[in-house]
């Protein structure tokens, strides 16, 4: 999770790498934001509680989609993200959320955020640019409001996370791992398959 171009898609193809180098089974959940985009649907600064919620229930279907399938399951932008988007997109606009559906969602986010295993968030470093590789929003004031709104979310759901700065990647890369293959050794089964996790 965390604003965009602070390395989080990087991160994932790294520790995907990683993980199938170790015959770990791997499925990725990539970011939503060109499928929504071809949908039609508002995303970045223009996100309503509408493509919100999709972003949230479709990423939710996409995890479970892939959950038969892997060991691991990596999620590029967890379900938080959404939420701090939106709430980022309303605060750009000085725009105030509807108590009741702003509640609603929030609720499935706090309950759906207990099943991941483990949860990172990048952190703006404002010194690397924004990527070129697909659609960008380069307002950089909505890229900072995006920056505090995921921390916020994070913190008001109280759901435990772990920082992934741009220097630390080497670092969380192996960290990840060892938690991965500790948590895969734990949870298999007598019959030897391992039960499917997902980070």
């Amino acid at each position: 999770m965390g604003t965009h171009s602070t390395g989080k898609s990087t991160f994932i193809a790294r520790l995907t790498h990683e993980l199938r180098r170790r015959s770990v089974q791997v499925s990725t959940v990539v970011d939503l934001g060109e499928h929504a985009q071809q949908l039609g649907l508002p995303i970045l600064h223009n996100h309503t509680w509408v493509s919100t919620m999709w972003f949230i229930t479709h990423g939710i279907s996409q995890e479970m989609a892939q959950w038969p399938h892997a060991d691991v399951i990596l999620v590029d932008r967890a379900v938080p993200d959404a939420l701090g988007y939106y709430r980022a997109a309303l605060a750009h606009r000085s725009e105030e959320p509807d108590p009741d559906l702003t509640a609603h969602m929030e609720t499935i986010v706090r309950n759906h955020s207990q099943v991941y295993d483990l949860l990172y968030r990048t952190t703006l470093d404002e010194s690397i640019p924004l990527g070129t590789d697909k659609p960008r929003d380069n307002d950089t004031t909505f890229r900072e409001l995006a920056d505090q709104h995921v921390a916020d979310v994070l913190r008001d759901l109280d759901i435990a996370h772990r920082l992934l700065r741009a220097h630390q990647h080497d670092q969380a890369v192996a960290d990840s791992v060892d938690f991965i293959l500790d948590r895969l050794s734990e949870d298999v089964e007598p019959t030897g398959t391992p039960e499917h996790q997902r980070l």
